[in-house]
């Protein structure tokens, strides 16, 4: 009997054990939940603050090499284009005698060169494109979503052209002079300097 109820009260015993120690471990998995999700937002923030980001000022620098590359490369291109032009009619046998639609042969060659040229011109920033985007291929989205930035805003603060005059020419409509925060605050200068004098002569 009395072995009955030492097993029975060391059961109950148990039971109590077996309840705190559940309680407990409840307790010690909502803090573990807690700290995960503590940790687990400030991972999220550490990640956002160390992701690579480009500055207005690095920004315009590769914005003005970019113009650079595009600049040199259609003279080349142009000079190839000449070229190609050049050697192509200095092939060709015709008698300078005879007019080509009523023009000089001369003429005509001339302006066949000149049109080659600016062809060679016109197609140079493909090809200053392909080799900026080359040469910049770790900040190329970056500096994508800035020029698309900074072209809102020369959108939105740039002036009314149709209301422009000879003494009062428009400041560079499409912000291709701009080359750093500088130049950017003294277009907005001269955007508003524009503006006060249309509405000064009206």
């Amino acid at each position: 009997m009395f072995s009955r109820f030492v097993g029975l009260t060391g059961f109950r015993s148990t039971g109590i054990i077996s309840r705190a120690t559940f309680a407990r471990i409840n307790t010690i998995n909502s803090i573990a939940r807690r700290n995960f999700s503590r940790s687990t937002v400030r991972l999220q923030e550490s990640v956002s603050a160390a992701k690579p980001q480009l500055k207005w000022n690095e920004f315009l620098k590769l914005r003005k090499q970019e113009r650079r590359i595009n600049m040199v490369s259609s003279i080349f291109t142009a000079w190839i284009g000449a070229s190609v032009g050049l050697a192509y009619v200095s092939q060709l046998e015709m008698d300078l005698s005879f007019q080509i639609y009523g023009f000089d042969p001369i003429l005509v060659m001339c302006v066949a060169l000149i049109s080659c040229g600016a062809l060679g011109f016109l197609s140079g920033p493909l090809v200053g494109s392909t080799l900026f985007k080359a040469k910049n291929k770790g900040v190329l989205k970056l500096y994508e979503q800035k020029n698309s930035t900074f072209l809102k805003h020369i959108i939105k603060n740039r002036v009314d052209a149709s209301r422009q005059s000879f003494s009062n020419p428009v400041p560079d409509f499409y912000g291709e002079k701009i080359t750093s925060l500088k130049d950017y605050k003294q277009w907005l200068r001269d955007c508003n300097a524009y503006r006060r004098k249309t509405t000064d002569f009206i």
